[in-house]
């Protein structure tokens, strides 16, 4: 159904839910001319949204009022997500005990469509650490997070879902479809995805996929910066990743509800 098809209803719901996720994306807060600009609705539109969503504190606006970025209503919503999200609620243990065993910062993500989004992390004790992602998005394949779990799909399901210009990160980044097909179809025999700075500048990452749900939609991953990443320490986090996404996917599996 078009926008222009939409009742005025669904239409309003549907570029709020929009405007939401322009604000939610941005590094900053947007003037009104740029969220404009950025989802092609006229001004006045956006500008009856914006009052109505700061009222309700899901945007907040600088003093001027002209420009605007996620309330923290939006916290509440995407925290209250987590607390009921079972594969996050079991995993926890795990990235502690990751974290603790490899020294590196670990992370949970669910494949979101095209994209990766980090539901947890725990952070390296190291001085040189990749930092917490939690909230973010990125391209699926640009990182080990979202290639293992690209290749939990078909290819022909890759096909139809990855963007068909892919994005460069880095100069690093795997931007051509028949070269991510062939990263993916290697990735399916070895189980685990590992990159170099495909996604940031001196870091890389190594994935494995939880064993939970037909494909399989969550993952660990671990951040390591190139100064640490040497093979004998990429083996230590392969298996240390299975195991501990093994121990996940079982205790899943043995959920009534899950």
């Amino acid at each position: 159904m078009s926008d222009a098809d939409r009742p005025p209803a669904v239409k309003s719901a549907a570029r709020t839910v929009e405007l939401l996720e322009a604000l939610a994306q941005a590094p900053g807060r947007l003037t009104l001319t740029e969220l404009a600009s950025r989802l092609g609705y006229p001004k006045s539109s956006i500008h009856m949204l914006l009052r109505t969503l700061v009222g309700a504190g899901w945007v907040e606006s600088d003093e001027r009022g002209t420009a605007y970025g996620i309330g923290v209503r939006a916290l509440l919503v995407g925290t209250a997500f987590l607390d009921r999200d079972v594969v996050n609620q079991v995993a926890t243990a795990h990235l502690a005990a990751l974290r603790a065993y490899l020294n590196e910062t670990v992370h949970l993500a669910r494949l979101d469509g095209a994209d990766v989004v980090y539901l947890a992390s725990r952070e390296s004790m190291h001085i040189l650490r990749s930092g917490s992602w939690v909230g973010r998005r990125v391209p699926a394949h640009s990182s080990a997070m979202g290639q293992v779990l690209l290749a939990q799909l078909s290819p022909e399901e890759v096909e139809a879902r990855v963007p068909t210009e892919l994005k460069a990160e880095t100069q690093h980044t795997i931007a051509d479809r028949q070269a991510l097909a062939r990263e993916l179809q290697d990735v399916r025999v070895r189980r685990w995805a590992a990159e170099r700075e495909q996604d940031a500048l001196g870091l890389g990452s190594i994935a494995v996929a939880i064993p939970f749900g037909r494909p399989a939609a969550y993952g660990l991953s671990c951040s390591i910066p190139l100064s640490r990443f040497t093979d004998a320490h990429q083996r230590d986090v392969v298996e240390a990743l299975h195991q501990h996404a093994e121990e996940i996917g079982g205790t899943l599996r043995r959920l009534p509800s899950a």
